[in-house]
């Protein structure tokens, strides 16, 4: 396979370097260096074209070919058959590639062992920022050997069963909102639709449906943020789309099991639908919640101007003193409503697997990695939807603006 590099030459300039199979020569391989990346890219495009789409021992012999290989299958065909990864993702793998590419492997890939693989683990475990990055980077591996195997490269994969064991997903314990302080985050966002700042209350006639909607689904914040108009349904929400990993674009959900359909409350339910039809700026992207621009909001920004005031003005503060100084700070992020929507259906003593699908997780693992800890007993039951209705009668919800005009 081809890839590109960049090289320093003996006068000490830098070139793109486009190294590409060639049977001529006698390592198999032939060079071209590049004065522009630009130009060593069309180059590079033109050399995968003329290659065969399938792989082959002759042209895979090292792990390099094999990670050349696998990112442009990612990036170009999509793995086992499914869609190509987002350019976030991609750049992901990529830098979890040069992990492997860092590593000197001993052997052509035909001839590694499971030894082989148990060593790059050893090395891996000590030359990377964390425990978790170097899960991921074993995780990466896998998927290498496991398509240059289907593909007919190697054999088998003989890194199958040799795994770095993560302990949770999230390294500190996660922080769970009572229900309690649920309430008043609800109470919060009313009080802010209703300001007597009509800035304030313009700006939070969006920001409350939004927070209402991030208790009652569950919803990721990359989710409800590209949250389209014909994802409502009449029960509740089709997640089917959501913000890249950079926030560049708007694309499918990372996994099949992201996209999944959540029964909210009836009441929070008109609220969205409300502000949908008749306060949604127009924009390109036929968003619930998009900016004044037609844009989408960042997870940032959200934050900053919206959820962090609301629980400063719930009281859901955290104190510290720092330089002799008392510094006040949002007890709770907005993905922490999340964990609380999981932390409901788990008090409502749901089968694993329905919370899973409803989380919208990939593996059961994940849940039982973050949640298990809450997980008493496993009695099935269906789930209630709406958390917001289950909150109590204190929360207005016709209030806000969420009121049908007359027109």
């Amino acid at each position: 396979m081809a890839d590109l590099r960049r090289k320093k030459t003996a006068k000490g300039t830098i070139v793109h370097q486009v190294r590409y199979r060639n049977s001529s020569t006698k390592s198999g391989y032939a060079y071209r260096n590049f004065e522009t990346v630009k130009q060593a890219r069309k180059f590079l495009s033109l050399v995968h074209q003329k290659s065969s789409i399938g792989l082959s021992q002759s042209a895979v012999r090292t792990i390099d070919d094999a990670v050349a290989a696998w990112l442009d299958i990612c990036q170009n065909e999509g793995l086992n058959g499914g869609e190509p990864v987002t350019r976030y993702t991609l750049q992901n793998y990529t830098y979890r590639s040069g992990f492997v590419l860092a590593y000197e492997w001993p052997k052509e890939i035909w001839q590694l062992t499971a030894p082989d693989i148990v060593s790059f683990r050893s090395w891996l475990l000590r030359n990377t920022p964390s425990r978790e990055t170097a899960q991921k980077v074993m995780v990466t591996l896998h998927s290498i050997m496991k398509e240059m195997a289907i593909r007919g490269v190697i054999a088998t994969n003989i890194a199958t069963g040799i795994t770095i064991r993560a302990d949770s997903r999230y390294g500190d314990p996660i922080t769970i909102p009572t229900a309690a302080e649920i309430r008043a985050l609800l109470w919060a966002a009313d009080s802010l639709a209703n300001s007597s700042n009509g800035q304030t209350a313009r700006a939070w006639q969006r920001y409350r449906p939004m927070l209402y909607l991030a208790i009652d689904s569950g919803m990721r914040p990359q989710e409800y943020l590209a949250l389209p108009t014909h994802a409502i349904s009449e029960t509740g929400i089709n997640v089917i789309q959501a913000l890249d990993g950079g926030e560049r674009r708007i694309s499918v959900p990372k996994t099949k099991a992201g996209r999944r359909h959540i029964a909210i409350s009836e009441s929070t339910l008109d609220m969205v639908s409300h502000y949908a039809r008749w306060h949604a700026p127009e924009n390109p992207h036929n968003l619930v919640f998009p900016t004044e621009k037609g844009t989408w909001q960042t997870r940032r920004n959200w934050q900053r101007r919206a959820f962090n005031i609301a629980c400063l003005e719930a009281g859901l503060v955290n104190k510290t003193i720092e330089d002799g100084k008392t510094l006040i700070r949002p007890k709770f992020r907005p993905y922490d409503l999340r964990h609380f929507f999981a932390s409901m259906l788990i008090a409502q003593k749901l089968d694993l697997k329905r919370i899973q699908s409803m989380m919208g997780h990939e593996s059961v693992k994940t849940t039982l990695d973050t949640y298990g800890h809450l997980i008493e007993g496993e009695v099935a039951g269906a789930p209630q939807p709406g958390l917001v209705a289950m909150l109590g009668d204190e929360v207005d919800v016709a209030s806000c603006g969420s009121k049908t005009p007359s027109h």
